[in-house]
């Protein structure tokens, strides 16, 4: 099967035309015709067949034939990470991440950040083609950067923790874990989390943990935390 976006969709669309882009490749690279059927959803669950009824060089419309609400996890996971000064890798981070299950992400600047400034609408994209690779019918939720003190202020539901290196009593992340619930992890940059952001975490009540032995890069680090938390889910 393959799943195609479209957020403009929803339980109550009859008929819609795919983007030129998307249409071209439907119509060139597929070599859909009318009457094919086609996978759709528009990231909030709903996943769509519908049928092709016209086509051309550039436009291709469907019609939609069933729908259904696909289940939600019965937990929801926030991570926090800082950018990473290689954009490749962040965007790494994003596509595992997509694939592996993961509800929100917040790119968090912090002291020791290198990169402040992120390209939001190119991570858009790929967490978009990651989410149809894995078909998965919930878009992951992509907030604007925010700095580390203004993001440490907000209200969070469930458990809290912030992995970092320093040699402090920290917890074994895998050994804290409870399913079934939300989950808001951060994951600091390069340089690691500061002293002074750490303790404003713990002052939050976010518990300091530990991912492993080795050291970890910001991208590993948070795929670890996501994998981690996804196989608690799944015993």
């Amino acid at each position: 099967m393959q799943l195609f976006y479209n957020k403009d969709i929803n339980e109550k669309t009859s008929q819609f035309a795919f983007q030129k882009e998307e249409s071209r490749h439907i119509i060139k690279v597929l070599r859909k015709s009318v009457g094919d059927q086609l996978h759709i959803t528009n990231g909030n669950g709903w996943l769509f067949i519908a049928e092709i009824d016209f086509v051309s060089n550039n436009k291709c419309t469907a019609q939609i034939i069933s729908k259904e609400k696909q289940p939600k996890r019965e937990y929801s996971l926030h991570l926090a990470v800082a950018p990473t000064k290689m954009n490749d890798r962040y965007e790494w981070f994003l596509e595992k991440a997509t694939e592996i299950g993961i509800d929100t992400i917040t790119p968090i600047i912090c002291d020791h950040s290198e990169r402040k400034v992120i390209k939001k609408e190119r991570f858009e994209r790929i967490l978009q083609s990651a989410m149809k690779q894995s078909l998965n019918c919930y878009l992951p939720k992509l907030n604007d950067a925010v700095g580390f003190g203004d993001f440490i202020s907000q209200d969070f539901d469930g458990q809290l923790f912030i992995a970092h290196c320093e040699e402090t009593n920290k917890k074994v992340l895998k050994t804290l874990l409870q399913a079934k619930t939300d989950i808001t992890i951060l994951i600091g940059p390069e340089g690691d989390f500061s002293v002074k952001e750490i303790e404003i975490a713990m002052a939050n009540k976010f518990i300091p943990v530990t991912l492993g032995e080795t050291r970890l890069r910001t991208e590993t680090a948070a795929i670890v935390a996501c994998h981690s938390v996804a196989f608690v889910n799944e015993m």
